[in-house]
């Protein structure tokens, strides 16, 4: 048994090296754009942008041949004077912007953008971000009935690979929200309900997907989980937790910054993974004594849920603060939210059935090997967990 802790801890130790080795795609990553429309007359549209404020710089300095406004906002930036940056700047901010997000009227003409007031620095879920408004006039009486376009990111600067625009809207009756990204560029306030909901479906899939951090707390979960009826209760908690968490964000009753709820995330991994190595080393001890392997007590498993639970709000709020959900309460949000949450679900859904059938047989026909492979898989989950624990907890840039 000492020969499989040692080559568990070394499989693991080799998995973590490799998964944190320094890749070019870690510099590229998905960033999240906002637009809000709303009618200011017949005729205008109204759109207040929220684009990362670094993000925005590099390519509106690269796009319109502006250098000193990526001096004087990353090069050499200067805490405190990023509005002065974004004043001062604020021709090539809207020169880049309103190239790459376009307001029509749907089956008439485009409609000419604007300034309509100054740019304004803030934070959001601890990422800095410029927020300002522009106008866009209109030729002929859009009737709430309007074509966005956007191309928003990424460009030259190199920063990112894809941006999802979450656009939402509120025009003379129709109201409703939508995303955009490099596929899908462009959608009509008149298409149909049904599109858009798919469009938030997907987005919580993908988000889901491509979250590294919440597909090995999954693992970890099924690995953990001797029994279907154990990983049902177990996911079941997981689901009413951060369906919860994000109702509560929806009603605006709840927000927790990113720099809370991403090192909590990363402890929840490991936290799962430890529990499981725990379990394994309970049974290895009784099988030396000769005795057979304890089952589960009703506390423990009580236990179990309980702790699942905690962390399924705050991954909760991780899903939440993916569509940066920190608005009041609507009706076209939660029925987005609903929608994203159902993407999420279809994916761990998806993954429980890939990974707990193989693992179920490996079980009954190859114990030991199924032991063994666990408790590999599970030991290099706990240290991914510690180590991105730490790197969060310190802000280090490049962690999944």
């Amino acid at each position: 048994m000492r020969t499989v802790s040692r080559g568990a801890l070394l499989l693991a130790l080799l998995a973590a090296a490799v998964l944190l080795l320094p890749r070019p795609a870690d510099a590229h990553v998905t960033t999240v754009a906002y637009a809000d429309l709303s009618a200011t007359s017949g005729t205008d549209v109204r759109v207040r942008f929220d684009l990362q404020y670094p993000l925005l710089s590099a390519s509106a300095a690269r796009a319109e041949k502006d250098p000193g406004l990526f001096t004087d906002a990353i090069e050499h930036a200067r805490p405190g004077t990023e509005n002065q940056v974004l004043a001062g700047h604020a021709s090539a901010i809207l020169a880049y912007t309103t190239a790459r997000f376009t307001v029509a009227v749907d089956g008439g003409g485009a409609c000419l953008p604007r300034a309509d007031g100054p740019a304004q620095f803030h934070s959001r879920d601890a990422t800095d971000y410029a927020r300002f408004t522009v106008r866009y006039t209109c030729a002929v009486a859009h009737r709430g009935a309007v074509v966005v376009r956007s191309t928003l990111f990424p460009d030259s600067e190199g920063m990112v690979k894809d941006t999802k625009t979450i656009v939402t809207y509120a025009l003379d009756g129709r109201s409703g929200s939508a995303v955009l990204d490099r596929t899908h560029p462009r959608f009509s306030t008149a298409q149909p309900w049904t599109e858009r909901f798919a469009e938030f479906f997907l987005l919580g899939a993908e988000h889901l997907l491509t979250g590294v951090d919440h597909i090995f707390f999954l693992v970890a979960l099924i690995i953990s989980s001797r029994r279907l009826r154990d990983l049902v209760l177990a996911a079941t908690c997981f689901t009413v937790a951060h369906t919860i968490t994000f109702l509560l964000a929806a009603l605006g009753a709840v927000h927790v910054g990113a720099n809370v709820v991403e090192p909590a995330i990363a402890l929840s991994i490991a936290a799962v993974a430890a529990w499981h190595l725990w379990e394994e080393r309970l049974r290895r001890a009784a099988v030396r004594r000769g005795m057979p392997s304890p089952a589960p007590s009703r506390g423990a498993s009580l236990l179990r849920l309980g702790i699942v639970f905690g962390f399924g709000l705050i991954h909760g709020l991780g899903f939440a603060s993916a569509l940066n959900i920190t608005e009041p309460w609507s009706w076209t949000l939660l029925w987005s939210l609903l929608v994203f949450n159902l993407g999420i679900e279809a994916v761990q859904l998806a993954v429980i059935l890939v990974v707990f059938p193989p693992l179920a047989l490996l079980r009954r026909r190859m114990p030991r090997t199924a032991t063994a492979l666990g408790v590999v898989v599970t030991a290099a989950v706990l240290l991914l967990g510690v180590l991105w624990f730490g790197m969060r907890m310190l802000g280090i840039p490049g962690t999944p």
